[in-house]
């Protein structure tokens, strides 16, 4: 699919005959329905650790537990769930540091996880050689807090210390401890910082550039770091130097320090939205801005020049350059001061008809790219041949999703993971020559033989073509009547490939065990909002727009439906965050469409989300309800539209109370108030795991046991 098919287009025949179908079913919302001011019985339910909200938290999970986890299905859907999320050759997500290779390990003996380490070389030949680093459940233990494992930065090239980030419970707020990697220990007198949303990354042995909570002011209104600072060893926080400070409407800054054969950069960026970036040259104690476009990514730095990805148009010293192109930048050459030398910026690779770029991973000596092509991937290298850039593809098996998973930045080998809906993770090595080699391929956790994969088309309300897969048993009748999951994001530009856990999640094949091998059918939307085809695709769905991605998905259920995959009574619809939102805001629309509802960790009060949490972050994506904005907003906000005595289907809300993202609030007032109008409603929000919701695989395992029993109840 080309630009051209997804961009705004008069609407065809047939999609305006099929439009004024469906606005017959269409719940229509008027300014007369629900009052913008109406006092909201249910804000209560916002006080995250309030006495009153926690013990109506816990008797929704215990109703729950008693009501799905008596259901015949439970137990087995639990017990396979597990045991896919705990398998001892499942693959690691691995990352390098010099000669070694990292990987969090986690089991029911250790929940939490521990950090080992294996040289490199044994790891390569499919025999690694694991020492512990870092035991996450033994420290939890001995300090009484549940630890989770969020990051590790290292200096390098030495990769001898490290700044270790421990999250409470999975929340993104991390405390940061320096960590030897020698002595396997924390740093005594070490850097170490309190608790707070934070980035944090090294300039030398002694000093670190670090943005977090300094005290009164110091952060954003989305509750991010305005101020960055450069802090040295040995000095107290308060005396670290201030870099650069943000208005506190911005969304957040943060800097970075690269080392390269030239002269060392530093750079700051500025947040000003979840989108827009301003990028600025820090030197002789002052930050210069750069002249590149607010909707440009800086992705890395090499031989000395910004590797930047376009997401919009650009034109700059009257050269035009094509939204999604991936360009080598000067930063000489778009300083904003007098000391600005034109020089030659360099495009290394742009989009075509066919070609979204996905992903930039930046080395020190080369750079790859991977790109979409129909929502399936492929990879290039490119590396410097004189004066000029060499592109390489690497050859891969063309059907399934690559993703970059380690590689050592100074010699530019790697290992991509390759993995499909139906095939196993790979683990592949490539070295300096672009050999492909086999490194480790977990076992698999269904039966993949009996199920196949197609790909399909629907065609949204305004003509647009959305692509969808479908996963199947290949004998599967095509009557209407099969139990169907669909899944879907549609947000912030994330695209949804093809992946063995189905969705966007780390689950390992659960849903094969606990969907596909029972005879349902899963199926990824890959809607608008989303990144598949580039910033356009996602660009689309944005702010006035965002009710296209309502009807791209629509449209793709009208078409399971008119293929005889499935039928609404048999069709059930799952979203996380963004997408929590989708399947919110989808259900109250066309509940004629639906079963059943898995609504997970989601926004839903749209007139708050901005005051609440990291809210305001989000107001490039969705706009600002304060102003003009609620007018397209409150067309589609489910708490605010959400009414009494309609058919809505059966949903089943989970949520976390650490959650310090999106607030647990969306899903507790949500429940609360469709409870109150007598709809039928399951509620799980377990205690910890931040964002993700679970923060072991047994928290995991138990929310998906309780989420497919609900499925298999009402869609069977």
């Amino acid at each position: 699919m080309n630009r051209a098919q997804f961009m705004s287009i008069p609407l065809p025949i047939s999609a305006l005959v099929r439009a004024v179908v469906a606005s017959a079913l269409l719940v229509v919302y008027t300014a007369s329905s629900v009052s913008a001011n109406e006092a909201d019985p249910y804000v209560w339910l916002e006080e995250i650790q309030g006495d009153k909200a926690l013990d109506w938290v816990q008797a929704q999970n215990k109703t729950s537990q008693v009501k799905l986890g008596k259901h015949p299905l439970y137990d087995q859907i639990y017990a396979d769930a597990l045991d896919a999320l705990t398998r001892t050759d499942k693959l690691p997500e691995i990352t390098q540091r010099g000669d070694w290779i990292y990987y969090l390990s986690k089991s029911t003996e250790h929940p939490r996880g521990v950090l080992q380490r294996s040289p490199l070389a044994d790891f390569k030949q499919g025999s690694p050689q694991w020492q512990t680093v870092l035991d996450i459940d033994a420290l939890s233990a001995k300090e009484n807090q549940n630890w989770v494992l969020q990051e590790m930065v290292c200096h390098a090239p030495d990769n001898k210390r490290c700044l270790v980030s421990l999250s409470p419970g999975g929340t993104d707020a991390s405390e940061l401890r320096e960590f030897d990697l020698e002595s396997m220990r924390f740093v005594k007198d070490g850097f170490t910082l309190p608790t707070a949303k934070m980035s944090a990354s090294w300039v030398n042995a002694d000093e670190i550039i670090v943005a977090t909570n300094f005290g009164a002011d110091s952060m954003t209104e989305s509750g991010y770091p305005r101020t960055v600072k450069l802090w040295k060893r040995g000095t107290p926080l308060t005396s670290a130097m201030p870099l650069f400070t943000t208005p506190a409407s911005s969304v957040s800054v943060a800097a970075q320090y690269f080392k390269h054969d030239t002269t060392p950069l530093m750079l700051i960026t500025e947040s000003l939205s979840f989108w827009s970036r301003r990028y600025y040259l820090h030197e002789g104690g002052k930050a210069i801005p750069l002249e590149l476009p607010d909707l440009a990514a800086v992705e890395g730095v090499v031989d000395g020049e910004l590797v930047v990805s376009l997401k919009r148009d650009w034109v700059y010293a009257g050269q035009h350059y094509k939204l999604g192109t991936v360009l080598l930048v000067p930063p000489h050459s778009v300083r904003s001061d007098s000391a600005v030398t034109k020089a030659k910026i360099t495009v290394l690779m742009e989009p075509d008809a066919t070609t979204v770029i996905d992903m930039v991973v930046v080395m020190d000596k080369t750079i790859l790219i991977t790109t979409l092509q129909n929502v399936q991937s492929q990879i290039y290298r490119f590396s410097r041949d004189g004066a000029s850039w060499r592109q390489q593809k690497i050859d891969l098996p063309a059907s399934g999703t690559i993703t970059f998973a380690a590689g050592d930045k100074t010699s530019g080998e790697f290992f991509v993971r390759y993995e499909g809906f139906i095939t196993p993770p790979t683990l592949l090595f490539i070295d300096d020559k672009l050999t492909v080699s086999t490194v480790r391929q977990q076992s698999a956790t269904f039966n993949s033989e009996a199920m196949k994969v197609t790909q399909y088309f629907a065609e949204s309300a305004d003509g647009t073509k959305v692509p969808y897969f479908v996963v199947m048993r290949k004998d599967t009748k095509l009557n209407g009547t099969n139990p169907t999951l669909m899944f879907s994001y549609g947000g912030f530009r994330v695209s949804l490939t093809p992946s063995y856990s189905g969705s966007y999640e780390a689950l390992n094949g659960v849903y094969g065990k606990a969907w596909l091998e029972r005879g349902g059918v899963f199926v990824l939307a890959n809607i608008r909002g989303g990144g598949e085809y580039g910033p356009a695709w996602h660009a689309a769905a944005l702010q006035e727009n965002k009710l296209r991605s309502y009807e791209d998905f629509e449209a793709v259920a009208e078409d399971l439906i008119k293929r005889g995959i499935t039928r609404a009574k048999h069709l059930g619809i799952e979203g996380r965050s963004n997408g929590g939102l989708l399947v919110g805001a989808t259900m109250l629309r066309r509940p004629d469409l639906y079963g059943a509802v898995i609504c997970g960790v989601p926004l839903l009060d749209m007139k708050r989300y901005h005051t609440l949490l990291a809210g305001a972050s989000w107001m490039a994506e969705y706009g600002d309800p304060d102003t003009a904005d609620w007018e397209f907003i409150r067309a589609y906000s489910p708490y605010q539209n959400l009414r009494a005595k309609m058919d809505y289907p059966p949903v089943f809300f989970f949520t976390s109370t650490l959650d310090d993202r999106v607030h647990p609030g969306h899903a507790r007032k949500m429940a609360a108030k469709m409870m109150a109008y007598g709809y039928e409603v399951d509620y799980y929000e377990n205690t910890e795991g931040g964002h993700k919701g679970s923060a072991t695989s047994d928290q995991l395992a138990k929310r998906i046991a309780l989420a497919y029993t609900h499925l298999w109840q009402h869609l069977k």
